[in-house]
């Protein structure tokens, strides 16, 4: 006789994404875009290195201070909604910076495929978060794809409007196709938890 036993569990939707359309208001966009001006620049690296055909973008770091805090709070109140909703990940750190990210089509931007877990710190990120900051009128490609299907043709394309908020699991594939005009900003901001077991 075969038996078994399956331990109670909540069920969860470890494969979906959530997205707050309007998630910014004008003003909340006008105020990021000022106060990053005075962060300084550098060149987007990957876990392993550099190299432009994986990634090419700019990258600033804003801050934990109390001038952005507004922001990192307004950001993990959505994630904990969206958490609450669908992934029920034990979520306990907000220990890294928000990464701005700046792709232009004059310097090839874009970024292949790729998970946002790796090893270190990397290995306790549960949620993955993107704004847009660009309007869609201001550039031509430069989608944010998740690979949620069985090929890449059928990838989700998140919603390209300024203010929007898409999240979805760190471990899923996803990545910028290639800007063929103007310049896409975001910025981008990972919820951390206990090691998955």
């Amino acid at each position: 006789m075969f038996i078994s036993y399956n331990f109670d569990r909540e069920a969860t939707d470890p494969t979906n994404y959530y997205f707050f359309k309007e998630g910014f208001s004008q003003e909340e966009l006008d105020k990021i875009a000022k106060g990053i001006e005075s962060l300084e620049e550098q060149k987007a690296q990957t876990v392993g290195g550099g190299k432009d055909d994986v990634r090419s973008s700019k990258v600033r770091w804003i801050p934990q201070d109390t001038n952005w805090w507004w922001l990192y709070e307004k950001l993990h109140d959505m994630a904990v909604e969206a958490n609450n909703c669908l992934w029920k990940f034990d979520l306990t750190s907000l220990s890294e910076k928000i990464q701005y990210t700046e792709y232009h089509a004059e310097e090839g931007g874009h970024y292949t495929w790729h998970q946002d877990i790796g090893p270190g710190d990397m290995s306790v990120r549960k949620i993955s978060i993107t704004v847009q900051l660009s309007d869609p009128s201001e550039y031509e490609g430069g989608d944010l794809e998740l690979w949620t299907a069985g090929s890449e043709e059928h990838a989700t394309k998140a919603y390209k409007g300024a203010g929007s908020v898409f999240m979805f699991p760190s471990y899923m594939l996803h990545r910028v196709t290639p800007i063929t005009k103007g310049t896409r900003r975001s910025f981008v901001l990972w919820l951390g938890g206990s090691h998955y077991r």
